[in-house]
């Protein structure tokens, strides 16, 4: 009886093997020679799974993607009491990539991002990541609001959610590059989100 292959988990083995060498000598040097010996697979088997090197990076892009929501998704499930402006708070940092453990990761999203420039695949593959996330937020802004009461002031949750975003993947960049220290990065999305606080909260009622 032929061997049954898991290509749906050959193609995320090949998609690690895309980042791990993404992280080592950014995009232009993932070839698909070097992908299938990482993964150790054939260069067949890497053909079969992709027709050529724009679909393969595409499916890589989508996996990050990926891994990162649902490492927010999964932050978020772990501390259902808290409240949404708390859990906002855990969301936009996760989305920075701020932690040491995240650097490779963070290396590899902004480099698909620097050639999501001059490929649409790619762009349509992040402008479809970015969406999702941004209606996480957004979600998460009305649920805040919803909690603050009536005597709140509008605010756009969708333009709330774009700013956040915004902020929370410059702030990658400006960390990887050394502008400025995980700490200092993650004080400037604080401030941002208790400004957004104040604005959600109203203000102060006298006794």
């Amino acid at each position: 009886m032929p061997r049954q292959v898991d290509h749906e988990g050959r193609r995320h083995r090949i998609a690690e093997a895309v980042c791990l060498l993404a992280d080592e000598h950014g995009l232009e040097g993932v070839t698909l020679r070097d992908v299938a010996a990482r993964a150790q697979v054939s260069m067949g088997a890497v053909q079969r799974c992709f027709r050529n090197k724009e679909e393969m990076l595409v499916f890589a892009l989508g996996h990050i993607g990926e891994r990162i929501t649902e490492r927010v998704r999964a932050r978020l499930l772990r501390s259902p009491a808290q409240s949404a402006g708390t859990n906002l708070g855990h969301a936009v940092t996760e989305i920075a990539l701020l932690q040491e453990e995240h650097r490779a990761e963070a290396r590899v999203w902004l480099a698909f991002v620097a050639q999501a420039a001059v490929s649409e695949p790619l762009a349509d593959t992040l402008k479809t990541n970015y969406a999702a996330l941004q209606e996480t937020f957004a979600q998460l802004i009305r649920e805040a609001g919803e909690s603050a009461g009536s005597a709140a002031p509008p605010v756009d949750p969708q333009g709330e959610a774009r700013t956040l975003l915004a902020l929370a993947d410059g702030l990658t960049t400006h960390v990887l590059i050394g502008h400025l220290t995980p700490q200092q990065a993650a004080d400037v999305l604080h401030a941002q989100l208790a400004t957004l606080w104040d604005r959600l909260s109203g203000p102060a009622t006298a006794p």
